[in-house]
């Protein structure tokens, strides 16, 4: 099973919340903590590409 996501050279977790019934993630290997959820698989690989074209497109010069 392949539990991480890859997106822009940039890494996300995937993580899964049995009570709340939800995917979640946050991207890896970089130091700002930026988290993504989602309903379904789908939902959560939409979530994680928003989530890495916002940080990308925010970061300072070195986003890594």
């Amino acid at each position: 099973t392949n539990t991480t996501l890859q997106h822009r050279g940039c890494f996300g977790s995937v993580e899964t919340s049995v009570e709340d019934g939800c995917l979640f993630g946050s991207l890896q290997y970089i130091s700002a903590l930026v988290s993504y959820e989602g309903e379904s698989i789908a939902e959560l690989n939409e979530a994680f590409r928003a989530a890495v074209d916002d940080y990308l497109a925010t970061a300072q010069p070195h986003p890594f």
